[in-house]
């Protein structure tokens, strides 16, 4: 059993549109390369053809998961957000308890996040040390780069 994500409107929107490019134009593409190559003579030893049905392959394979991923996905109402602690949705700050330095990010689902956009996974190792956490807290996060200690300032939406 696949498990469940949650999106904003516009994040769930991306996905099913992405779905929908990959469902009519990216299978019509890969089934003219497949009949192109087909028309280049014996199958046996066509490299092309064999390029084109991988791709095929993987094509088929990436909107299988994205049907997996809509079909799982629940978009977040924004007014029902508990902005008491850290979640889903979230737009935290937080201070860099050993360099004073303050930041901003807002918790979204990983297919979301954009670090440029200040949007973090809640399955990153910053996402996942937050959650939960309440205003004055503090996060001992285990980071690629070693241990990190964020006291969490605020938290809204």
């Amino acid at each position: 059993m696949s498990e469940i994500s949650y999106y904003t409107e516009e994040g769930l929107q991306k996905l099913k549109e992405e779905l929908n490019e990959l469902k009519t134009k990216g299978r019509s593409d890969i089934a003219k390369q497949i009949a192109e190559a087909r028309d280049k003579g014996d199958l046996s030893e066509n490299a092309e053809y064999d390029a084109a049905k991988d791709a095929q392959g993987l094509l088929e394979l990436k909107i299988a998961k994205l049907e997996t991923i809509v079909g799982n996905a629940r978009v977040i109402d924004e007014n029902k957000i508990d902005t008491s602690q850290v979640s889903i949705l979230s737009k935290v700050k937080i201070k860099n308890t050993k360099n004073g330095m303050e930041l901003s990010y807002t918790l979204v689902s990983e297919e979301e996040a954009d670090l440029k956009a200040q949007k973090i996974s809640v399955k990153s190792p910053i996402g996942q040390g937050l959650l939960g956490k309440k205003v004055g807290d503090k996060a001992v996060i285990t980071a690629p780069g070693g241990e990190m200690e964020f006291k969490i300032l605020d938290i809204g939406i």
